[in-house]
C-alpha cells in the first residue's frame, strides 16, 4: 500500500496517510495516458481556421485573355491558385478535431497520472490549504514552506480567497476536484492536494 507524508500548511509533518493502492499505486500505462492527453488537447482546438479556395474568392469569372495569339500563357480565370490574389489550392476548412475516449480509458489515465505523481514525489498531501485573505504574498509564503513555488493546488471545493490569491502568481493554479483533468495534473512541477480531495478521488476513481 502506498504511503505518503501528511503535511501541515507550514510544511511540518502531521503523520502518514495510506493511499488506495488501486488508484495511487498502480503501474502506469503510458499509452493510455498519451491517448487521453492528446484527445483532450485536440478537443480544445477551436478548428475555426478557414481559407478561401478558388471558388470562394470574389471575381475571376471572365477569361483574362483569349486562348491563342497573345504570346502569353493560357489562363482561364484570374483567381487561379497560381495567380496573385487567387484562391488557395488546398484551402483549410473548419473542422472538429475532437476524438472519442471512453470513461474506462479516462479513469485509467487519471489513476496512472496520480500513481506517477506519488512515485516521483510530486504529490504533496496537506491537511488543508487556506489563506485568511485574498493576498498573494500570504499564499507565496505558504508555497515556499511547502517547497512548491510552481504547483497545482487541488481542494475539495475552491475557496474564493485562495483562488484570488493564486490568480496573479505565475505557474500556480487552483482547481476543485471536479475541475481536475489529466492535462492539468501533468502541467505543473508539484500537485498540492488536500486530504479531502484525495479521498474524493479515491471514491470517484475506484
Amino acid at each position: 500500500m502506498p504511503t505518503i507524508n501528511l503535511l501541515k500548511q507550514d510544511g511540518t509533518t502531521a503523520g502518514e496517510v495510506v493511499l488506495n493502492e488501486t488508484i495511487f499505486g498502480i503501474e502506469p500505462n503510458k499509452n493510455v495516458v498519451f491517448d487521453v492527453v492528446t484527445n483532450q488537447q485536440a478537443t480544445q482546438r477551436q478548428g475555426t481556421h478557414a481559407v478561401k479556395n478558388r471558388s470562394a474568392v470574389r471575381g475571376g469569372g471572365k477569361k483574362p485573355w483569349r486562348q491563342k495569339g497573345t504570346g502569353r500563357a493560357r489562363a482561364g480565370a484570374a483567381r487561379s491558385p497560381i495567380w496573385v490574389g487567387g484562391g488557395r489550392a488546398f484551402a483549410a476548412k473548419p473542422q472538429d478535431w475532437s476524438q472519442k475516449v471512453n470513461r474506462k480509458m479516462y479513469r485509467g489515465a487519471m489513476q496512472c497520472i496520480l500513481a506517477e505523481l506519488v512515485r516521483q514525489d510530486r504529490l504533496i498531501l496537506v491537511e488543508d490549504i487556506t489563506v485568511s485573505a485574498p493576498k498573494t504574498k500570504e499564499l507565496i509564503s505558504k508555497l515556499e514552506e511547502l517547497n512548491a513555488p510552481r504547483a497545482l493546488i487541488v481542494t475539495n471545493e475552491v475557496d474564493e480567497n485562495l483562488y484570488l490569491a493564486a490568480r496573479n502568481i505565475p505557474h500556480v493554479n487552483v482547481l476543485g476536484t471536479n475541475e481536475v483533468d489529466p492535462v492539468s495534473l501533468i502541467a505543473f512541477d508539484k500537485v498540492i492536494m488536500s486530504v479531502d480531495a484525495a479521498k474524493q478521488f479515491e471514491e470517484a476513481l475506484a
